[in-house]
């Protein structure tokens, strides 16, 4: 056969392939469907009283590119979580007033989030927003501190007066308001809609042509997603996260010769802390939502898992991983593809996680879905400078 010939055939194919309508099983379809709709369903968290508050999510935007957070005057919440970068930094590793072992995760969708941070320390989104003003190595604060901080400043002080009342009399307790208040904020950054999103829908609703707009590498992808490669497993729901901790053999060890505990040294963190769910500063008379925190227990299993990330945006957040070990979303894939089910835990992730033994097209359609969402249009609320506060 001539090459003129093998070359139409090419394009033939090629139409074809553009135009034809992907084709799932009713168990793919089952996967796809249960990652959606977006944006997803929330309510209030009842932990925080400020949750949802018009009054607190503006005092919590305020602080949150607050640089007198931090004594230096030179970190606030920002500096990791830099909104044109996707709310995270594009480092390797986390640095405020020195470096730390872990990568920034975005702040994006955090709202629907079950356990805060890489190793979970953090119970709910508002004792998470503690811990960074009180960690030496990022903004290094105190509880007095910042508590003095919204005493001695006539705006914060009015706008916390508006959104939580009469000040407290209590360091601590001003210092967990505070953690309300950015969470309040974050919980409103929330990713607009993506091209998996409309091909999702498309399938729900049995939209033939509107399926065909999303790209075939990108379906090619979510088939091995969905399938063989069995990622929904742990990235699944509508976030793509089951919010949960596992090994994935990358690397815990850490300059100088030491370790990342991970999950371990994260359950001992949050059930020493003073503003855990069963804390006194919790807001949920009814305590429901501390029963995770009650039925948590550290065991040796735990060491060295890291929370299984959301996805959504994942293109514009490299690097990746809790120590930010790999660049792009190839080398991810190509991680998994290669994994050694030697360093995976014998009870619980070899039974999850088997190398994916990927082909170079089968990789290259993988990161062509997960680019896939990406979201169009920011869903976010375009914001202005608000006038001063008045009592």
């Amino acid at each position: 056969m001539s090459r003129f010939v093998l070359g139409l055939l090419g394009v033939v194919f090629s139409l074809n392939a553009a135009t034809q309508v992907p084709q799932f099983s009713p168990a793919e379809e089952r996967a796809i469907l249960r990652h959606g709709p977006w944006p997803a369903p929330w309510s209030p968290d009842p932990s925080n009283r400020a949750s949802g508050s018009a009054q607190a999510i503006e005092l919590g935007e305020r602080l949150f590119f607050e640089p007198r957070l931090s004594p230096s005057g030179k970190v606030l919440c920002a500096t990791c979580h830099v909104p044109f970068r996707g709310w995270q930094d594009s480092r390797a590793r986390a640095a405020g007033l020195a470096e730390v072992e872990r990568n920034t995760p975005s702040v994006l969708n955090v709202r629907y989030g079950r356990w805060f941070g890489w190793d979970g320390a953090g119970d709910s989104l508002w004792a998470q927003s503690i811990r960074p003003i009180l960690e030496p190595r990022e903004m290094g604060g105190s509880v007095a501190q910042a508590a003095a901080l919204v005493r001695s400043d006539a705006e914060l002080a009015c706008r916390f007066a508006k959104a939580f009342g009469a000040l407290p009399a209590a360091d601590e307790a001003l210092l967990a308001a505070i953690g309300k208040a950015l969470a309040a904020f974050q919980e409103t950054l929330v990713t607009g809609r993506t091209p998996f999103d409309e091909f999702r829908d498309a399938l729900a609703r049995g939209d033939a042509a509107a399926m065909k707009s999303y790209p075939p590498a990108a379906w090619r992808g979510l088939r091995i997603f969905v399938g063989r490669g069995n990622c929904s497993a742990c990235h699944f729901g509508p976030a793509f996260s089951n919010g949960e901790f596992h090994d994935t053999g990358v690397p815990f060890f850490v300059a100088g010769g030491g370790v990342d505990p991970g999950r371990l040294g994260g359950i001992r963190k949050l059930l020493a802390s003073e503003f855990n769910l069963l804390g006194r500063y919790s807001d949920d008379g009814q305590k429901k939502s501390s029963l995770k925190t009650r039925h948590v227990a550290a065991e040796h299993r735990n060491f060295g898992e890291f929370k299984v990330p959301a996805l959504r945006n994942v293109a514009l957040t490299a690097p990746y991983m809790h120590n930010g070990s790999l660049a792009t979303l190839a080398d991810v894939v190509r991680h998994y593809s290669e994994l050694s089910a030697d360093r995976l835990h014998a009870d619980g992730e070899v039974l999850l996680l088997r190398p994916l033994r990927l082909g170079a097209g089968e990789a290259a359609d993988l990161v062509a879905f997960l680019e896939s969402l990406t979201e169009r249009e920011s869903a976010l609320p375009e914001r202005k400078p608000g006038a001063p506060c008045v009592k």
